[in-house]
């Protein structure tokens, strides 16, 4: 393993500390992978993240068509790998994919709910609205397929009566939008109970995408 790989596992399992320590994940719910050129690093099944080491991180190629085992602990792959995997096929500009059981989130894709643009951050996930795709067990082909069409360009989706994903050209930047995507369904959601949030146009939404690729971790400089 070199210093590279050895690197991507130390920020994962940081990241997943991370996804708990700010309140959108909880116990070994949710699952993270990153780009390793050909191949993915993706969390363990039913590992809960206080526990999680760099070694116990799995290595798969992104043509595998069966999770992987690790050879030394017996870890399977995350349930989800096939998603991470599709994801990570269907967009080469994606390079970290977190997935979370962030309970606003959740609310929304419970109620079959998208967030449209009643605050300009949605800008950062490229388009006026997130998605909420229809529900489909996890770890399966059909919610791979939901997942990758409701995701479509965009950095963010909310799968039905499960979560959300977030993705990013480098995991610091996937971590920052799931963050921002559970505040963006918080936000949203209790302004709906005050009423009916005023929704942005979607030409205001769009001039601001660009300005977003230069803002936040992980940003493209120019």
């Amino acid at each position: 393993m070199d210093a590279r790989e050895q690197a991507a596992r130390v920020a994962i399992v940081s990241a997943c500390r991370a996804m708990n320590a700010k309140d959108f994940n909880q116990g070994a719910a949710g699952n993270i992978s990153a780009r390793l050129d050909e191949a993915m690093l993706i969390t363990p099944s039913g590992v809960d993240y206080d526990e999680l080491a760099p070694e116990m991180i799995i290595r798969m190629d992104l043509t595998a068509d069966e999770p992987v085992r690790h050879a030394a602990t017996g870890l399977k792959a995350s349930s989800e790998w096939r998603f991470h995997r599709d994801i990570l096929r269907a967009r080469p500009d994606v390079a970290a994919v977190v997935h979370a059981h962030a309970p606003y989130a959740t609310v929304l894709s419970m109620l079959r709910r998208p967030i449209p643009a009643s605050h300009y951050m949605i800008a950062a996930f490229g388009g006026a609205q997130i998605e909420c795709t229809d529900y489909a067990p996890f770890g399966t082909e059909q919610l791979s397929a939901l997942a990758v069409a409701g995701l479509g360009p965009r950095q963010g989706v909310l799968l039905g009566s499960h979560g959300m994903i977030a993705v990013g050209p480098d995991l610091k930047r996937a971590l920052w939008l799931a963050g921002e995507l559970e505040t963006l369904a918080r936000l949203h959601f209790l302004a709906g109970l005050a009423g009916a949030p005023v929704i942005l146009p979607d030409s205001e939404v769009l001039s601001l995408v660009a300005r977003f690729a230069a803002y936040g971790p992980g940003a493209q400089k120019s």
